[in-house]
């Protein structure tokens, strides 16, 4: 495996200010991962919040889809700051090797980074700002379904003519 060429690394003003913060002081606290941070932040390159490229860039909150050594599956889940975090299997924080190394990055963009004692390269494919499951949300908040059960249980289904 081939370690691709380190992409370009695009903040938001603002979110450059807080992970910097959040960086420096984990990062004077010896945290390996917060080094590897502001490394990421240092070589950033800083943007107006309302930027109309962040909408392809991994942001704070933005929902990524990728692949770990361009294995199977690829996965689907949330940057978040340390406190936002709750869920290993929907959330990535990013102050981990995986967070730190995805954060500011372009869909298509491949980095490496080590984990677990090994090197592995990741490949964003896609960004969003909402919830893959949102979709399933709006369906059931839709009002022909406001005060029913999505299933009705007097509904004998379909049947045969």
């Amino acid at each position: 495996m081939s370690i691709p060429s380190i992409p370009e690394v695009t903040l938001s003003t603002s979110e450059h200010r807080r992970l910097e913060r959040l960086a420096r002081v984990g990062a004077a606290q010896g945290d390996a991962d917060a080094r590897l941070l502001l490394s990421e932040i240092r070589r950033a390159e800083i943007v107006p919040d309302r930027a109309a490229r962040l909408d392809s860039i991994v942001t704070m909150g933005s929902w990524v889809t990728f692949w770990i050594n361009w294995g199977f599956p690829r996965e689907t889940r949330q940057l978040v700051y340390p406190e936002d975090y709750a869920s290993e299997r929907t959330q990535i924080p990013v102050m981990s090797p995986l967070g730190a190394a995805l954060v500011g990055l372009k869909v298509g963009s491949e980095i490496p980074f080590f984990t677990a004692g090994r090197s592995n390269v990741v490949r964003i494919e896609s960004v969003s700002r909402t919830d893959p499951n949102d979709v399933v949300r709006v369906l059931f908040s839709n009002p022909m379904f406001q005060g029913k059960k999505p299933f009705d249980d007097d509904d004998p289904g379909p049947s045969a003519a």
